[in-house]
């Protein structure tokens, strides 16, 4: 049975519905030293509180999810194929989309914020996407770009997303709505 809906349901005037997403792209493919770069990545971003959105599958997405899940965080795989069961098991929401490459575009549309590690030309188009979306991006390890902010460490891109994220009036670690300055 479903709950009757009333006016107090859903948010307060003026409240956000939604946790900040960061979409972490990159390597398919990624040797220890890349695996471990996204995983600590990953525990940052949970520990600022927000979700991680990524492709799915494994390599850099793996590690990102692996890193964010350990400290509590949520994750969200967006998979190319037809079968949610393809993620990585480290992905705790899987969106299967049956696009192929082109659900890069979802990914990077998804993110309020982009972070590349690593990655070859699949990793290309989603900051080309991320950058028509008008998405702020930061490159570690990655391409280095015209438009796009290079980060040599994942401390240094923690603190690049964290400006980011008060840029666009959103205060990390995010807590919640409820905790918002006003």
């Amino acid at each position: 049975m479903t709950p009757e809906l009333d006016e107090t349901s859903g948010p307060r005037e003026g409240e956000s519905i939604t946790r900040p997403r960061v979409a972490v792209i990159g390597a398919g493919s990624a040797d220890d030293e890349l695996y471990e770069l996204a995983r600590q990545l990953g525990r940052g971003l949970a520990r600022l509180g927000v979700e991680v959105v990524c492709g799915g599958l494994d390599g850099v997405m793996e590690g990102v999810c692996r890193g964010a899940r350990e400290e509590g965080g949520l994750t969200l795989g967006i998979l190319p194929g037809f079968e949610r069961e393809e993620a990585n098991p480290w992905v705790e929401v899987s969106i299967a989309t049956g696009l192929g490459h082109a659900r890069n575009q979802m990914v990077a549309l998804n993110g309020d914020v982009v972070v590349a590690v690593g990655g070859a030309y699949g990793t290309l188009t989603e900051l080309g996407f991320a950058k028509i979306y008008g998405r702020p991006v930061i490159a570690l390890s990655s391409w280095e770009i015209e438009g796009v902010t290079t980060a040599r460490t994942v401390d240094e891109t923690l603190e690049q997303v964290t400006r980011a994220f008060v840029k666009a009036g959103v205060h990390l670690p995010f807590k919640g709505p409820e905790h918002e300055a006003k």
